[in-house]
């Protein structure tokens, strides 16, 4: 943006003056200025203006393509490695392992990001990711012996540099300065699962053309290239500075002989989030092995895509929802409607019916997802937001993988019903779980009381 501006003093923006420290600035020239404080637009439109006015546009393009090689790795380690191994259980074993190593290291990504700011961790864990890739896609290529590649596997999966987590609490960060209020986050959090739905849809799309056309290495390395690119670029933005870091409060907490300690509502979330990727593990087992009974191997990618884009759907709708719907309120009523709405896929035989209700059983899906992040960045210390944020995409990651891998093996002893059937069980007690959280709002002052001073080249990424 170009130009002076003028804006208000609120509670969240610096008061020295400069242009430079606030990151989104109303004038006619940029576009939609911000409501008065203490208002929200009403219309979903107008509040994705605002969250874009804050972020700027091309933060929220860097950040999907940043987390598109995620989607591609761990979806193309089955193909990749039964491929080149000519075994389903040892692709199934690998991509695991690759699975369990950013369940594992994913929450130190954001605890060293909220230590040391966002901008070193990811540009060394993007550079170190793009590495790890290319050496596990080499290491299959190669053959190399199941223990070698699973060690390969663990480093890709562990080095991911988390860009999917942070970006919500970059986005976060971005709109609290500017003023925005809970629906404004809401629909941070809306667009940042969208964002994942998509990078979920496209990056098997891209394994399964790489398979037909080539070989699924070229996908691997399209997604080492690209993570190493753009992993740096969503480093290097201005808005990286826009989260506070936590290194003199946590001296301070130090020398108190504690930290920020993470309130109870956040573990049972952190729960539910467990419980719902086991829910879409279960349902991806089913999915794969009811197409596979019917003779339509080649259809399980597109169920998925037909549930994600659903799925996104309703997610960017998400901004309409009225903020007196209470959260807790919110994350009960979609447990019970995921719960309800699998149980159909249980007695499912037709393709036909399995679109159907894949495509329902979407439609709540996101609802779950992005309210279970609205409650734990409502819940989470100010001092920990990063971290709050990866440790809870690690638990729906980890909760999916070990699943992926359990529930298909008792699809393939028992039928598809096996795996729809664990799916289920996971979201009632995903339900049961919702019943037992409450909002536990944190401090909304910055955690040294002054908010941080954002790069000056900002101004012309807006």
């Amino acid at each position: 943006m170009t130009g002076p501006s003028t804006q208000k003093t609120g509670p969240d923006t610096p008061t020295n003056g400069t242009a430079t420290d606030t990151p989104a600035t109303a004038t006619e020239e940029s576009g939609p200025s911000r409501p008065p404080e203490g208002t929200e637009a009403g219309r979903p439109l107008d509040t994705y203006r605002q969250v874009l006015a804050a972020t700027g546009r091309l933060l929220p393009l860097v950040s999907f393509l940043g987390r598109l090689p995620v989607a591609v790795i761990q979806f193309g380690s089955v193909l990749l490695v039964t491929r080149t191994s000519g075994s389903l259980a040892t692709g199934g074993t690998v991509a695991c392992a690759l699975a369990l190593g950013q369940v594992a290291l994913g929450p130190l990504v954001g605890r060293l990001a909220d230590r040391h700011g966002q901008r070193p961790v990811v540009l060394v864990a993007s550079l170190l990711n793009a590495l790890a890739i290319a050496a596990y896609t080499l290491g299959a290529l190669q053959h190399l012996a199941t223990p070698l590649l699973v060690m390969l596997a663990v480093l890709a999966g562990a080095t991911v540099p988390g860009i999917g987590p942070l970006a919500r609490a970059r986005g976060v960060a971005l709109v609290r300065r500017a003023g925005g209020g809970e629906r404004t986050v809401d629909a941070v959090l809306s667009l940042e699962s969208t964002a994942d739905e998509v990078s979920f849809v496209l990056g098997p799309a891209l394994i399964g053309v790489a398979a037909v056309l080539a070989h699924p290495a070229y996908a691997f390395g399209a997604a080492a290239l690209l993570v190493a690119v753009c992993g740096t670029w969503f480093a290097l933005h201005p808005t990286a500075t826009a989260v506070p870091r936590a290194d003199r409060p946590a001296e301070a907490a130090r020398a108190r002989g504690a930290r920020p300690r993470m309130p109870r509502q956040v573990h049972l979330v952190r729960l539910g989030l467990v419980l719902l990727g086991v829910l879409l593990g279960g349902l991806g087992a089913g999915i794969t092995a009811l197409t596979q009974e019917l003779g339509a191997e080649d259809q399980a990618g597109l169920v998925y895509a037909a549930m994600g884009v659903m799925s996104a759907v309703v997610g960017l709708s998400m901004a309409a929802v009225p903020v007196r719907f209470a959260l807790p309120l919110r994350w009960r009523v979609a447990t019970a409607g995921a719960a309800l709405l699998s149980l159909p896929l249980i007695a499912t035989h037709t393709l036909p019916l399995l679109y159907v209700f894949v495509m329902l059983f979407g439609a709540l899906f996101a609802p779950n997802l992005i309210t279970a992040f609205a409650l734990t960045e409502r819940a989470v210390p100010r001092a920990r937001l990063a971290e709050g944020m990866t440790v809870a995409a690690s638990a729906f990651v980890g909760g999916q993988a070990v699943t992926l891998a359990a529930a298909g093996r008792l699809a393939q002893t028992y039928g598809p019903a096996a795996a729809f059937t664990v799916g289920s069980v996971a979201a009632a007690l995903a339900f049961l779980v919702a019943l037992r959280v409450r909002t536990l709002s944190h401090d909304l002052p910055e955690i040294d009381g002054t908010t941080p001073e954002l790069d000056p080249s900002y101004r012309a990424t807006m």
